[in-house]
């Protein structure tokens, strides 16, 4: 197996014969200056974003010989869910699932080399660990951008444009210096792009006054751990939110209240804290065959399916669950109950301030239709992410994308956007089609796989050669052709084909 290049290699993707790095125990995510383009020397792919899945794209486009890609983002470092980062909380994906090796398990950007560069792969073999912690996984994925070339941090994104003179996207952008102040700008020229923005925290619009008050802390999740030590002194505390991240949010803080005197409280607008869906046959849900048979059902039925696949993304680790429910049982065992209250089923109807330290909570309870009111002095907001917007980005190139009757722009299945003829280039999309693609959009274990169906499509040649099938189960029927009624002489004889039973 390879070990992966040092950094500050050329940002175009070139074979590497540069020594193997050696180990740093404590990697930072270095920026690199922008790569010199011109319109006669552009870009084959830019990335716009530098999450886990441009990371992905771009860790196997360095596998490709002769491929100039280059990857910005505006932060100077990698983050992914800092704030959420728990200790001891895991991924729920397998280790499989990282960067790459479900495309190419020789790629030196696999996990388990990062494993091997840290000196730590006998350790991972005798801990006999599928699922990894969050904490390594950031750690993982800040090894590969420390060393992958082509990732510039610290550059903001202006504007995006086609230029149909030179068949070339334009892309403008601002280099920020250590304090995020404006330090140079430029332009990179482009004959791709893979937008890979992600998603941001989302807020209940009825919290969404609440959010910017200094007086009482009511943040996302996705800030827990930086405001952990405020929210844990406050007297009362509120989790709202009925997936993986509200629960691992309120076993942390049960673990880290007196006994007796923990005044929580858990809602979630879901009918139960439910498990999510992790049988074997229900998780070839997030295999590439069920997102080309969602891809391909029409745009009626995806809508009207995707609420329905709530428990496939939104429910919670079984492990999660018993550790919250031995942990609450630990605190009976000397009588009484703990001082928590977990409520299913309500949803937070308005709120509002009391005084300048507390919030109060106007609640509903769906199934009874009762309502109810509590007073809290912190609030939690497990309430997800959405994708974020990127029409801002592309507004030049809004007349060229085709959209679907809800205004949503409609992408093939390569991921990539549906344009005007006249746009040479492709826009690919990453965490961005869900209501094309399906749950498994989000999930890292369709990353590589979708990284290279991407630069399979840009190449136009099987870079990474996929397999054409990934699940035992069979998702839709192909039509076949009915024959035709026969009749014998005078008789009118119509065939009826044979039909099992569908279930």
């Amino acid at each position: 197996m390879k070990t992966p290049p040092p950094p500050n290699n050329p940002p175009e993707n070139t074979p590497d014969t540069s020594p193997a790095p050696q180990p740093d125990p404590a990697p930072q995510a270095q920026s690199s200056p922008a790569p010199q383009t011109t319109p006669d020397q552009p870009l084959d792919i830019a990335g716009i974003g530098i999450g886990p899945f441009n990371l992905s794209l771009a860790a196997l486009a360095h596998g490709i010989p002769g491929l100039r890609t280059a990857c910005y983002d505006q932060n100077h470092t990698f983050r992914w869910h800092a704030g959420l980062l728990i200790d001891g909380t895991t991924l729920q994906v397998p280790f499989l699932a990282d960067l790459v090796t479900l495309a190419d398990p020789t790629s030196p950007w696999s996990f388990l080399n990062y494993l091997k560069s840290r000196e730590r792969l006998y350790p991972f073999y005798f801990a006999e660990r599928f699922h990894i912690q969050r904490a390594e996984y950031d750690a993982y994925c800040r090894w590969v951008s420390q060393h992958l070339p082509g990732l510039h941090f610290g550059h903001q994104i202006d504007a995006i444009r086609w230029n149909p003179e030179r068949s070339l996207f334009e892309v403008d952008f601002t280099q920020l210096d250590s304090d995020g102040e404006a330090e140079a700008l430029g332009r990179t020229y482009t004959r791709n792009l893979v937008l890979g923005v992600g998603t941001a925290p989302h807020v209940p619009d009825p919290l969404r006054p609440l959010v910017d008050a200094p007086a009482v802390p009511v943040i996302h999740s996705a800030d827990y751990l930086d405001h952990r030590e405020r929210i844990l002194a406050a007297e009362h505390i509120t989790v709202i939110g009925s997936g993986q991240s509200g629960a691992e949010v309120f076993l942390d803080l049960l673990r880290n209240r007196p006994a007796g005197r923990e005044k929580l409280h858990w809602l979630a607008r879901t009918p139960a804290f439910a498990p999510m869906e992790y049988s074997k046959l229900g998780l070839e849900q997030f295999t590439p065959d069920y997102t080309r048979y969602f891809h391909a059902l029409p745009e009626a039925v995806r809508n009207q399916l995707l609420p329905q696949q709530w428990q496939l993304h939104k429910g919670i680790a079984t492990e999660t669950l018993a550790d919250i429910h031995d942990e609450l049982y630990r605190r009976s065992l000397h009588g009484g109950w703990p001082d928590t209250v977990l409520t299913p089923g309500v949803f937070v109807r308005t709120a509002g301030r009391v005084g300048t330290t507390r919030v109060e909570l106007h609640l509903e309870h769906a199934q009874q239709g009762t309502r109810s009111r509590i007073t809290t002095d912190a609030v939690i907001l497990a309430t997800g992410y959405r994708e974020r917007p990127v029409d801002t980005l592309l507004a030049a190139l809004d007349p060229y994308i085709r959209r679907d009757h809800s205004e949503r722009p409609r992408i093939d299945e390569n991921h990539r956007l549906v344009l005007d003829p006249l746009v040479r280039g492709a826009i690919h999309v990453q965490n961005a089609e869900r209501h094309t693609h399906g749950v498994g959009t989000p999930d890292l274990g369709l990353a590589a796989w979708r990284s290279a169906t991407i630069l399979n499509s840009i190449t136009g040649k099987a870079a990474y050669p996929l397999p054409e099938r990934t699940a035992f189960t069979t998702f839709g029927l192909e039509p076949r052709p009915q024959p035709r009624p026969r009749s014998t002489g005078s008789e009118d004889r119509r065939t009826i084909p044979r039909q099992l039973p569908v279930h």
